[in-house]
């Protein structure tokens, strides 16, 4: 599927020094130090494009271009996966709510989450890919699957038994009845009957009536959603088989820690015969004035509605980098009109031609963001720079900083 356009990314001077990157590893509840290498594989979780592109969305995605801008300003290689789940229940609920086609609306939406991802400067993805394209690559896993003797029929459709993964649960850490709850919430059906196991995961969806499907040596039908991610990963990501994880880094909400990133790695465990991700990294959820940002409460604030009313995309980044990614963000016009207010105080104090020095706020810039992303105090360095400008320090050179935000923060100004 055709990704957004590349972006130009300046280098940076050879005379600043990047430290390995460290980040909060959900897996292991710590932050850990990333080691250095000449590739790393990250794949991050996609839309379900019936809605696109909220706040959340876009915090989740300004997160992991954080990253892999700064993995490749190391000067190592990033392939960089993420996926769109363009045939889902939600999607196929949601056209004919609207009367439209779901592949109709699926298109509309990947079209519009496109535009807004160029328009916040995020960085492409090596590879994006679409499910129903992958379709033959989850038949292909789903074999491996029945090879290894880990999938069984309830009526016509196909199911993984979950605990053929001996580290089922350990990346998520919930206990079992917050397993239970969260399945059933997003998703699952823990209640079915014919299961083995509440908390197998359904591989192989047979047709339903007035619904789409593919033929495959399980019948017509679509696939179920945990076994498209880790299908899409391993094929894109060709992990190298001498590697004890399949890839570096597996990235989406904190919405996606149970079940589906639990449960990708589950299979492609089996699959790959190697431990999926290094690193299980997680952004915060966003609300807004007091309440959770979702769908169902129909109190989404959109990207393309903001950039519409003339709010510029790097105040977008900026409001959301005034936080730990890792956190949850209560979203508000007043956050939004304060990082508007101090982008262009920064654009003004760029365009002086004496500024205060750089060189130390780059290397304080790369020292935050090497430890897990601290982009508060990244802010805040900028915010002590503009003070030291505006009352007359001098000695620094504005271009340097300039092409240091772009490459490193994606401020495009």
């Amino acid at each position: 599927m055709r990704s957004w356009p590349e972006l130009s990314i300046p280098e940076l001077s050879s005379g600043f020094a990047l430290p390995a990157l460290s980040l909060y590893n959900t897996a292991s509840a710590q932050v850990e130090e990333l080691a250095k290498k000449k590739i790393y594989r990250m794949y991050v979780c996609g839309i379900t494009p019936y809605d696109a592109t909220h706040l959340g969305h876009a915090a989740t995605y300004l997160t992991f271009d954080l990253i892999n801008r700064y993995l490749r300003a190391t000067g190592s290689e990033v392939l960089f996966v993420q996926n769109i789940t363009d045939i889902d229940d939600p999607l196929l609920e949601r056209a004919q709510r609207d009367g439209i086609s779901w592949s109709e609306l699926a298109e509309s939406q990947i079209n519009l989450f496109r535009g807004d991802m160029a328009d916040l400067h995020v960085l492409p993805p090596s590879d994006y890919v679409g499910v129903v394209e992958a379709i033959p690559l989850v038949i292909t896993a789903i074999e491996k699957l029945q090879i290894a003797q880990t999938t069984y029929q309830v009526e016509e459709d196909l199911y993984f038994r979950i605990h053929s993964d001996p580290e089922f649960g350990t990346r998520s850490h919930y206990t079992n009845s917050q397993m239970l709850e969260i399945f059933a919430q997003r998703g699952g059906d823990p209640q079915r009957a014919g299961k083995e196991n509440p908390f197998d995961a359904l591989l192989w969806l047979a047709q339903r009536e007035g619904e789409p499907g593919w033929p495959s040596p399980f019948g017509i039908g679509r696939p179920g959603w945990h076994i498209e991610c880790c299908a899409i990963a391993l094929n894109y990501l060709k992990p190298d088989p001498r590697d004890d994880f399949a890839i570096d880094i597996q990235g989406g909400g904190s919405d996606l820690i149970f079940p589906h990133h639990e449960m990708s790695a589950a299979q492609s465990r089996i699959i790959g015969d190697q431990r999926f991700a290094r690193m299980y990294v997680h952004g915060g959820m966003i609300g807004l004035d007091g309440e959770k940002m979702s769908k169902s409460l129909g109190n989404l604030v959109f990207v393309s509605a903001l950039i519409q009313q003339g709010v510029e995309p790097t105040a977008i980044r900026w409001a959301l980098m005034g936080h730990r990614y890792s956190e949850d963000l209560m979203w508000s016009d007043s956050l939004m009109s304060t990082a508007s207010e101090e982008v262009e105080r920064l654009r003004l104090n760029l365009a002086r031609m004496e500024v205060a020095p750089t060189t130390p706020v780059i290397e304080n810039l790369i020292a935050a963001l090497s430890k897990n992303l601290d982009t508060p105090e990244v802010l805040d360095v900028l915010r002590r720079w503009m003070l030291d400008t505006e009352s007359g320090v001098v000695g620094g050179e504005a271009g340097e900083l300039g092409r240091a935000l772009d490459s490193l923060l994606g401020f495009s100004l």
